[in-house]
């Protein structure tokens, strides 16, 4: 099976943890086993990944802030989350976000954006790229719910249509709440269509992305 998410690549030069405790972490994480992504929903902890950046230009604007909130075997538990900003040990804060994210599937909504500003850090900071098994809602929701939304729609435009609402919008911890309980009812969804695994919620994601791309 594939180490979706563990395998650690060459490092760059000059890049990585600047302290021990950040390296220790980082080795800690490393050696963990892989998920078994054929699973089912309900033997899987997804860990749902959400960001805060000074501007929405992936080329220009900075992560301020990580958040992940897990959805372990069905379950939403808020204390089970994780809330860091990277100023001033950016560093500390994404060794502490891998650890607990472990190497379960990830779950974002645009990874477009969040995706490629969390590797980005993840490689500038702590010097390693991953290879992952992401799962974007931004796609999977309306390929799955197209009676609430038929084309890719908005993050409030999905709540809205689930009635989600959540602590604070627009911090990355309050929408990686809402985020989570909209995997809830993917994952629902999908079970009553026979997708039972992360690797099938993937391979919906992905046939609707090449169904759209030839519209």
């Amino acid at each position: 099976m594939t180490n979706w998410l563990g395998r650690l690549l060459t490092p760059r030069p000059g890049a990585g943890p600047t302290s021990a405790a950040s390296a220790h972490a980082l080795k800690h994480w490393s050696d963990l086993p892989p998920a078994a992504i054929d699973a089912a929903h309900f033997e899987t902890r997804y860990i749902v990944l959400n960001t805060e950046a000074s501007g929405l230009d992936i080329d220009k604007d900075k992560l301020l802030a990580v958040a992940a909130v897990a959805v372990d075997r069905g379950v939403l538990n808020p204390h089970d989350s994780y809330y860091g900003a990277l100023a001033p040990a950016p560093d500390a804060t994404l060794a502490e976000l891998l650890l607990f994210s472990g190497k379960h599937p990830l779950v974002v909504f645009n990874a477009a954006f969040n995706r490629s500003v969390i590797e980005r850090a993840l490689e500038e900071h702590l010097g390693v790229t991953v290879a992952s098994l992401w799962i974007d809602l931004y796609f999977l929701l309306p390929a799955l719910f197209p009676q609430h939304q038929d084309r890719p729609a908005r993050l409030a435009a999905w709540m809205e249509s689930f009635g989600i609402d959540t602590f604070q919008r627009h911090h990355a911890l309050g929408d990686a709440w809402a985020i989570a309980q909209l995997l809830l009812a993917a994952q629902a969804k999908a079970s009553a269509r026979g997708a039972h695994s992360p690797q099938a919620l993937a391979d919906i994601e992905r046939s609707y992305r090449q169904q759209r791309s030839r519209l």
